[in-house]
């Protein structure tokens, strides 16, 4: 091989070696600025955020908020920071204006309890607050808690006004309501991780302005009593309110506008469509029925006339008659001797 063959061949090589190494580098240049951005995470402390869209009246639990990193140049001072807010305070705090998910939590977005307007903050859209007493034995024995929903039943003694033993009955008349309050408490109270459980003699209920004129009625009628809910009924009655087509979800709603609309048609009380249980249904010596209207107004009207009676110093109505008065239906005469009798036939 003469000498000018030879540099053209290493001319070659060097710029084979040359062309390898340039794409090398090209390659290992262009990856790198992927892998350092898939590394870059926020440089800053930890801000309270949202973990799902929290609308007014939401009340602050530990699966509702959370702490995340946040680029320090856009940390507030309206921000709630790790190490320095108490998670344990804002649990039980109320959303006042809507916070969307994953936005950070602010202080003035939040009401704590005993704040003024803390209860108004806590209503849903068209809702009132409404409070009835309770004890151990009508409130759960204490293990309702504030953000609960429970069911109402109402337990009554109608008289029998002469026509048999007074008819005992007990009916369910609102379902899923809310808990907003037990006396003067709108958080729960936890020691060493443990919620604890305390006696209370008033619970505040969230109602429509009509429900909350039908518990002050039953209030003077009967006995209120709490029947604590558990949490997936309020799911399973929605799946079939919408399968029965009760509850239709807006046309060209987003994802969002719907699962806030099916929330708060879950959380919405429910007035109508109550079961009920009699005496009768309890024992056979109880009544099943409640006194005929036409039974109790002919007592009313027979106490009320010889209530006149015997202040006007007459005889009571019906006094001169048998004893034993005959019975509506057919009548046949009897006379035995000079006695003549009135006999119900069929009657004995």
């Amino acid at each position: 091989m003469d000498k000018k063959k030879l540099m053209l061949l290493l001319g070659a090589l060097v710029i084979a070696i040359g062309t390898a190494l340039a794409a090398r580098s090209l390659l290992t240049g262009a990856g790198a600025p992927k892998a350092d951005a898939a590394q870059q995470v926020p440089k800053g402390p930890k801000v309270l955020v949202a973990q799902r869209a929290l609308p007014v009246g939401t009340i602050i639990t530990a699966d509702s908020v959370s702490f995340q990193l946040w680029p320090k140049e856009m940390v507030q001072d309206a921000y709630f920071i790790d190490g320095e807010a108490d998670m344990n305070k804002l649990l039980g705090t109320v959303v006042r204006y809507p916070i969307t998910a994953g936005q950070p939590v602010t202080q003035g977005a939040l009401v704590a309890p005993g704040d003024r307007g803390f209860l108004a903050a806590a209503l849903g859209p068209g809702m009132r607050a409404v409070t009835i007493p309770v004890s151990a034995k009508t409130g759960v024995g204490g293990f309702v808690f504030p953000g609960d929903h429970v069911d109402l039943m109402l337990t009554q003694t109608v008289s029998g006004q002469g026509d048999g033993p007074p008819l005992k009955a007990t009916d369910t008349i609102l379902r899923n309501v809310r808990v907003l309050a037990t006396d003067q408490s709108t958080d729960t109270t936890v020691e060493d991780g443990k919620t604890v459980v305390r006696s209370f003699r008033t619970v505040t209920l969230e109602v429509t302005p009509k429900i909350a004129e039908k518990i002050a009625v039953s209030q003077t009628i009967g006995t209120l009593s709490l029947t604590l809910r558990s949490l997936a009924d309020n799911q399973t009655e929605l799946d079939q309110a919408i399968a029965s087509g009760s509850v239709k979800v807006p046309a060209g709603a987003t994802k969002d506008q719907e699962a806030k609309f099916l929330a708060d048609a879950m959380n919405r009380p429910v007035d109508g469509g109550t079961t009920f249980v009699t005496g009768g249904d309890v024992s056979r010596f109880q009544r099943r029925t409640a006194p005929s209207p036409e039974r109790t107004a002919q007592v009313i009207a027979s106490t009320l006339g010889n209530t006149i009676a015997d202040r006007a110093g007459l005889p009571p109505a019906g006094a001169g008659r048998s004893a034993a008065a005959p019975s509506p239906g057919p009548v046949v005469r009897v006379t035995r001797g000079k006695n003549t009798t009135v006999e119900s036939v069929g009657g004995r």
